[in-house]
């Protein structure tokens, strides 16, 4: 796996980088492909409509809103999935804040970007062991009516604390800190790309894209 620099320029928000600042971008990316690689695992289940969201029964979960309902409407399977840099990662942004806060902020942003490829690899990997399904855009807890407050159950769902190390705090935020959970439906059908925008996204009144006047929507 290797990390897309112009994702990682994008979660810089550096949209015009300068020379310089590629080229710290660039080391900052190749010392992490050095160090790490992006861990991930997934649980597939049946998914069955219901009027309070989508049950999974395989993974004993229920994913309550209209945004599960939307995404999986013609899927028969849904995929879980997390993906974690690790916690190698949180100690090396951490010496890196205490040195450069500017080199941290690029680390941080590679970060991102990595754990997209770690995400990009599983979806890769779905796909081959079902290439006769289509697979949807993936979408997380915290998306729209989806709400953060599936995280415990969903990570004991894929058994992320063993297989990965990555537990949820109190606050249903993830550690280690670079750490992402998605679903993905399977369907018989080609999938359009259902729900996106800022109108959907659970942190639209307090994001640093809009601050900016971009976007993390590509």
């Amino acid at each position: 796996m290797i990390i897309d620099v112009s994702e990682a320029l994008r979660y810089l928000g550096a949209t015009k980088a300068d020379g310089e600042t590629m080229q710290a971008v660039e080391q900052a990316a190749a010392e992490l492909e050095a160090r790490l690689v992006p861990r991930y695992v997934y649980k597939i289940s049946h998914a069955e409509q219901t009027e309070n969201g989508v049950h999974l029964p395989e993974a004993g979960l229920l994913l309550p809103g209209k945004l599960a309902q939307n995404m999986l409407q013609a899927c028969n399977r849904a995929v879980l999935l997390c993906c974690t840099l690790g916690a190698e990662f949180d100690r090396m942004l951490c010496m890196a804040q205490a040195r450069d806060m500017a080199k941290a902020a690029i680390l941080n942003a590679c970060g991102s970007a990595y754990v997209e490829a770690g995400c990009e690899e599983a979806e890769k990997e779905i796909a081959a062991r079902y290439p006769d399904m289509y697979l949807t855009d993936r979408f997380s807890p915290g998306y729209g009516d989806l709400p953060l407050s599936v995280q415990p159950d969903f990570l004991a769902a894929v058994d992320a604390g063993k297989r990965l190390g990555v537990v949820v705090t109190d606050t249903c935020l993830m550690l280690p800190a670079k750490s992402v959970t998605a679903i993905i439906g399977l369907s018989n059908t080609p999938q359009p790309a259902r729900i996106r925008g800022c109108g959907y996204c659970a942190l639209k009144g307090n994001c640093a894209y809009r601050e900016r006047g971009t976007s993390c929507e590509i």
